[in-house]
């Protein structure tokens, strides 16, 4: 996402440049998410990043997707649906199986493709508890035009096929199966209703060439009319670094070197997203689309596989507690 917009107020980005990729992961060792940097350092000598075990998950359930048995709404490369096929329902059958068989994960696509053409619904102000923004933006795209709802859609179908195969309910608040929004608040909502487990919103960023790398949001602690995360910033925390730390492991990618201070993590109070939400829930900012470094890589099939590899495996470890 752009900091352009409904939550996207800009914070103030850092001006130095990140050092070699051992110092920005170096910079991870606050809190839970060393543990994660150490396993991968010492506790596992395979060389693969594609099917290790994750502490905490089920040894047994791969990491990696495999084609998932309904038609898929993101049946091209680039996360388009696919004209031979309708959109995929929003919301998997409950599973059978698997070490996360009773878990809901929701799955919150950034923007959709078509707000582009509702400028008039997606700027409307909604409340975000500690305030009025617009309902939505268009969300950002790479250089060449490839945008992010596309990319996000992509990897949430990606995510959805891991995460059912491990037994997880998926929920999406969009599947490019409306016309525009949802709007912040309802995306919120979304996950309410369905008393998720943990719900994580996909995104990438829209900021200055240079600017590289991903960050992980998490809630602060908002207590304000309609907005009280009190009760879930601890464990959106935990999903947070979690989620931050398998990143790491599956895609390679390093944490931002212009906001989080090199740690991958930012606390932000301005996210409706956020505010209003009952149930752990963070954001991940996978990379910055106007960086041309970072556009190869969120352009890439098989770098969006491991990305969607990574925010799952996650989820899974949050899951597992």
């Amino acid at each position: 996402m752009s900091y352009v917009g409904p939550d996207f107020d800009p914070p103030q980005p850092r001006r130095s440049r990140r050092g070699p990729l051992t110092v920005a992961l170096a910079a991870l060792v606050p809190g839970a998410l060393a543990g994660w940097l150490v396993w991968q350092a010492v506790g596992d000598d395979s060389g693969g990043g594609s099917d290790r075990a994750v502490p905490g998950s089920s040894s047994s359930a791969p990491g990696s997707a495999s084609p998932s048995a309904r038609p898929s709404a993101s049946a091209t490369d680039d996360g388009r649906p696919s004209k031979s096929s309708a959109p995929a329902p929003s919301s998997s059958a409950p599973a059978a199986s698997g070490s996360l068989k009773g878990k809901v994960v929701v799955i919150d696509p950034g923007h959709n493709p078509g707000n582009f053409q509702h400028a008039s619904e997606i700027n409307r102000q909604v409340n975000i508890g500690t305030n009025s923004k617009e309902c939505d933006t268009t969300g950002t795209s790479t250089n060449a035009g490839y945008t992010e709802a596309r990319f996000t859609l992509d990897v949430a179908h990606r995510m959805r096929t891991i995460l059912e195969e491990r037994g997880a309910t998926v929920k999406f608040t969009q599947d490019g199966d409306r016309s525009w929004g949802p709007c912040v608040d309802e995306r919120a909502r979304i996950g309410n209703a369905a008393h998720a487990d943990a719900v994580v919103s996909i995104h990438a960023d829209g900021s200055a060439a240079g600017n590289r790398g991903f960050h992980v949001i998490l809630p602060g602690s908002v207590h304000a009319n309609a907005a009280d995360t009190r009760p879930i910033v601890g464990s959106s925390r935990d999903l947070g670094e979690r989620v931050a730390g398998l990143f790491v492991r599956e895609t390679g990618s390093a944490p931002s070197n212009y906001i989080g201070d090199g740690t991958g993590l930012v606390v932000r109070k301005d996210l409706g997203g956020l505010n209003l939400s009952t149930v752990p829930k963070v954001f991940i900012e996978c990379g910055n689309m106007r960086d041309t470094k970072d556009a190869a890589l969120l352009t890439s099939s098989a770098w969006r596989q491991k990305a969607a590899r990574g925010i799952s495996e996650g989820i899974v470890s949050f899951l597992h507690g």
